[in-house]
């Protein structure tokens, strides 16, 4: 399990692939890398990854599967390019975000970003499949970083977060522009959540719901817009 706070940026230091795999080598901060062992996870842009190798105080590498590089934006990556990294939280262990399993959802394009000297907004898309999951101040993770749903506009297919100085200052997100992509992993509590009122509403409405749903949508709305997700404590 992650936290969703981020400790640190790494950058990939050497990739080397074989069929259906890919080998990361990537380059910590002094210190990261203290008492890390072969098979421990680590979080990379909010992908679980499992240490295979340690090569120097700062150095490991984690093998990549073929399905992980396909629906992540791990499939992109350069030598050089930089990546939001986190430990695996111990037991016990403060939650300062909220608990992430390390499994991405889908990845999500950039298409806005809105920079003054103290604020930053960004916009991202989100797939039709899940936009029923993402509420204004809801979790959310974005390349492992545990953060805050500012706005979110389910019919047009976006959200927005925004970046305090410090996150900016601890990752990756200054890094990118309009049109790159990012690894999204949705709040647990809250899919689950949204999944039984969802399979409560259909199982109360029978085969009213779809001739609901019909009227609704000539109005511009959907059942989403009536259903209010607390959110949960982590």
């Amino acid at each position: 399990m992650f936290t969703g706070i981020i400790q640190a940026v790494a950058s990939i230091a050497a990739l080397r692939d074989q069929d259906g795999l890919r080998t990361f080598t990537m380059e910590f901060p002094a210190g990261f890398c203290d008492e890390l062992a072969i098979g421990a996870s680590v979080s990379h842009d909010g992908v679980c990854l499992t240490v295979t190798e340690l090569l120097s105080p700062t150095q490991a590498s984690f093998d990549v599967m073929l399905q992980s590089l396909n629906i992540t934006t791990l499939g992109s990556y350069q030598v050089g390019g930089r990546m939001n990294v986190e430990r695996a939280a111990k037991d016990g262990a403060e939650i300062g975000g909220h608990p992430l399993s390390g499994h991405v959802d889908f990845t999500a394009p950039v298409l806005d970003i809105m920079a003054t000297e103290t604020n930053y907004k960004i916009r991202f898309g989100i797939p039709e499949g899940f936009r029923h999951y993402v509420f204004a101040k809801g979790y959310i993770a974005i390349n492992g970083a545990s953060l805050t749903v500012s706005e979110v506009d389910r019919q047009a297919g976006w959200f927005e977060v925004w970046l305090i100085p410090e996150t900016r200052r601890m990752t990756v997100f200054e890094d990118k522009q309009v049109g790159d992509l990012v690894n999204i992993e949705i709040d647990r509590s809250t899919q689950v959540v949204v999944d039984t009122v969802r399979e409560t509403v259909q199982a109360s409405l029978g085969r009213l719901q779809p001739v609901l749903e019909a009227l609704l949508k000539e109005k511009g709305l959907s059942l989403d817009d009536f259903v209010d997700v607390p959110q949960l404590p982590h």
